[in-house]
């Protein structure tokens, strides 16, 4: 895929308007693979799972608590995220193994953006949304063939982060899809050569599927070498020039890898030690912009592109400990569980330490954040979910509260819409998958059952969604439902860019 003529055109005005380390932040976003909102201690001793770096990073800024990721599954929250559109406007699944880019030619994204005003632009670690594998496949096999003769691996291939605004990338794809090895930019660092891969990793649960995977390839490295890599790039920068670094990491998403000397760290699990592998990592991150003299102007956030695996039912019952937290719903639901997720944003020269916000906001918000912090004129067609966090972040007055509404998906034709305490889904149920007798009967929930046209719950006096209220409120029902059918129809939830 090669950038349109546009875009081109756009880097070539930027490039006049090119900004020094001097006059913005850095920017560093860490995101975790299918992480729970109770999965952070936020300082509490007697959390089941103890995350002393993300709570420091909480501490030293600001923790939202009513934080949301786009969707309940991972591709389309990533790419909500890098847009600042959400997924449903195109898709709603994953992008599967040898799955082609999500992305079109002319796609604003926020590493775009931040490479025309002369940022240094780096990703690293899961990137799940897509290459042109073709370009790769040899003549006369099909797409997404798992034998590795299939491929010429000495090739590049596009329409990868290069091609999306990153001036860098170093990851292994996705962890639990071929081909398992690792990438650099645009091409094979390790050479696949062995046509499967053992299906069960060695610690916790989870599986991969089959395909081609390098001789050298294990899942246990993942996720310290991304971690590693990206401080090594962090430590390379220059004083002189800004940058915008985004850390994908592989967990606690499955298969639950977490290396020997995290087992038994916490009271939750092999899943619970490899939360706290993660929060060892963001450890490094955080010490290496502390070593590097550039934290006090670097905003760095730290969210997940959904909420916990199902596998959190099974937690529950064996740890009492439930990923979610006050909230009802896992991973692929639209209850709030399933998009629900840490949200913490540090930037210790504007936003006030220790502070906590309940604002409603989403990652899609990130990208007219950053475009107002580096003087990039959004078009009417840009990130047109994208809500300004700047008013919020920096502690100013502004009208409350800042989203109009927010819409929450993840499966076709199943959506939900959050309207100030409100919460419509539209829907007979919000779960994806059928709710265990356990999890209902310990937080006295019940299964709202089929017949149901949709549910409509206040979260300020139901946070767990026990309650439907759609008989006692049809006019709130009608009048959420046409503000949904209006967005899902094309209508901007954003405010047009002044």
């Amino acid at each position: 895929m090669k950038r349109s003529f546009r875009f081109v055109v756009a880097l070539a005005v930027a490039s006049v308007l090119q900004l020094s380390a001097a006059d913005v932040p850095n920017v560093v976003i860490l995101y975790a693979d299918d992480m729970g909102v109770a999965d952070v201690s936020y300082g509490n001793a007697e959390a089941k799972i103890q995350t002393p770096n993300l709570d420091r990073l909480a501490a030293q800024g600001m923790r939202f608590t009513d934080g949301h990721s786009s969707s309940g599954i991972c591709t389309p929250s990533r790419f909500a995220l890098l847009t600042g559109q959400h997924h449903w406007r195109r898709f709603h699944g994953i992008v599967g193994a040898f799955g082609g880019t999500v992305f079109e030619d002319d796609d604003f994204t926020i590493a775009k953006m931040f490479q025309s005003r002369g940022y240094n632009t780096g990703a690293f670690g899961k990137w799940h949304l897509g290459w042109d594998f073709d370009a790769v496949r040899r003549e006369g096999r099909k797409a997404g063939d798992p034998d590795p003769e299939a491929y010429d691996w000495t090739k590049s291939f596009p329409d990868g982060p290069l091609d999306q605004g990153f001036d860098y990338y170093w990851g292994d794809g996705t962890i639990n899809f071929p081909p398992y090895c690792w990438i650099e930019n645009d091409r094979f660092v390790t050479i696949p050569t062995l046509p499967v891969i053992k299906s069960e990793p060695l610690a916790g649960a989870g599986s991969f599927r089959p395909g081609p995977m390098a001789d050298s390839w294990n899942p246990y490295d993942i996720l310290p070498t991304i971690t590693n890599k990206t401080v090594e790039w962090l430590e390379k920068q220059s004083a002189d020039k800004p940058f915008f670094a985004y850390l994908a990491f592989n967990s606690p998403h499955y298969p639950i890898v977490p290396n020997e000397e995290f087992h038994g760290k916490s009271r939750a699990g092999y899943y619970g030690d490899f939360v706290i592998e993660t929060d060892a990592q963001v450890g490094k991150v955080l010490d290496a912009l502390d070593k590097t003299g550039v934290a006090d102007n670097t905003i760095v956030i730290f969210t997940a592109d959904n909420g916990a695996e199902t596998a959190a039912f099974d937690r529950l019952k064996e740890f009492d400990q439930w990923s979610s937290g006050g909230f009802r719903g896992v991973k692929r639901d639209i209850y709030e569980g399933g998009h629900r997720v840490p949200f913490i944003v540090r930037w210790p020269a504007q936003v006030e330490a220790g502070a906590v916000s309940e604002e409603v906001v989403s990652q899609v918000d990130f990208a007219a954040t950053f475009a107002k912090l580096v003087g990039h004129a959004l078009s009417e067609g840009e990130a047109i979910d994208s809500y300004n966090l700047l008013p919020v972040l920096k502690g100013e007055n502004y009208k409350k509260p800042l989203r109009t509404a927010t819409v929450q998906n993840t499966n076709a034709g199943k959506y939900a819409l959050r309207q100030g305490d409100w919460v419509l889904v539209d829907a007979a149920s919000g779960a994806s998958k059928k709710e265990g007798k356990h999890y209902l009967e310990y937080f006295g929930l019940s299964d709202f059952g089929k017949d149901r046209d949709g549910l409509l719950f206040n979260l300020k006096n139901d946070p767990r969604q026990s309650r439907d209220l759609s008989g006692e409120y049809p006019e709130k029902v009608e009048q959420m439902r046409a503000l949904l059918k209006r967005y899902v129809g094309g209508e901007r939830c954003a405010p047009l860019p002044h």
